[in-house]
């Protein structure tokens, strides 16, 4: 009997801290939801004005915010043993788990529709692209520079920028340049002019240089998506185990507010 009551209030304090974990977990999502929306300062400034984009921020806090409203009851129903708010914990986490393996793979089987997506995105913004450092263009800027990319798919992605195809100079984008096939002062940002109509630039879209940064950190990808999920099941159950143990409910232990 003793040993049955100290697995009972091991299983509860255990469920304790991993609630409190999903708690945080939830907390770092609504963050990262309302960083993308209030950030002016990264390269996340070139998707923001998509109306896609944004919707994508709200739906992003929203995710974030169930969980913490979840981990709430997980704790309350763990440290008081209420077998209805476990019962509910569990029933959540299960729906919980079962979404994310039907959103995983909607995504994987309709990744050509996100990249149309994401690529339509940036077209607007290269064409609209005027060489004024706006925090949008200094965004992309940054992405090109860094990345070394030019445009999305291709270097053919600024074929519709205003200001090249009105200028009656050779003009491409600075942040563009291949730097080992250029001499002297190198700009990061604006138009450059270049000698020959074949533009000094990297071949590679940035596209291609987004997914091979994943693949380089698939391994850390991965292994947050596996511990997330086996949180999820750890808290199924311990949760489903401390329910069972759970004999009569005493609602006088939950404080009234």
């Amino acid at each position: 009997m003793t040993m049955g009551k100290g697995c009972m209030t091991a299983s509860k304090y255990f469920l304790f801290f991993f609630n409190l974990i999903f708690f945080l977990f939830g907390a770092v999502i609504v963050g990262f939801g309302f960083w993308i929306l209030l950030d002016n300062q990264t390269f996340i400034v070139a998707l923001k004005n998509s109306t896609d984009v944004k919707l994508a921020c709200y739906i992003l806090i929203g995710v974030g915010a169930f969980p913490i409203l979840i981990s709430f009851f997980g704790c309350l129903g763990a440290i008081y043993e209420v077998r209805s708010l476990l019962s509910l914990y569990f029933s959540v986490i299960l729906l919980i788990l079962i979404t994310q393996f039907a959103a995983g793979a909607l995504i994987y089987f309709q990744k050509d529709v996100v990249n149309e997506q994401i690529s339509k995105v940036i077209t607007k913004v290269l064409d609209k692209y005027s060489g004024n450092s706006s925090i949008t263009e200094q965004a992309w800027d940054f992405i090109q520079t860094n990345m070394e990319c030019c445009g999305w798919i291709d270097r053919t992605d600024w074929s519709g920028n205003m200001v090249i195809v009105n200028s009656s100079q050779l003009l491409f984008p600075c942040s563009c340049q291949n730097i080992s096939l250029i001499s002297g002062n190198l700009s990061d940002s604006g138009f450059c002019e270049a000698k020959t109509p074949d533009w000094p630039v990297y071949d590679v879209g940035c596209a291609a240089s987004v997914e091979r940064w994943l693949l380089t950190n698939i391994g850390v990808v991965l292994g947050i998506c596996l511990g997330v999920t086996l949180l999820e099941l750890l808290g199924m159950i311990l949760s489903i185990c401390l329910c069972r143990n759970v004999h009569m409910e005493d609602y006088t232990k939950v404080p009234k507010y």
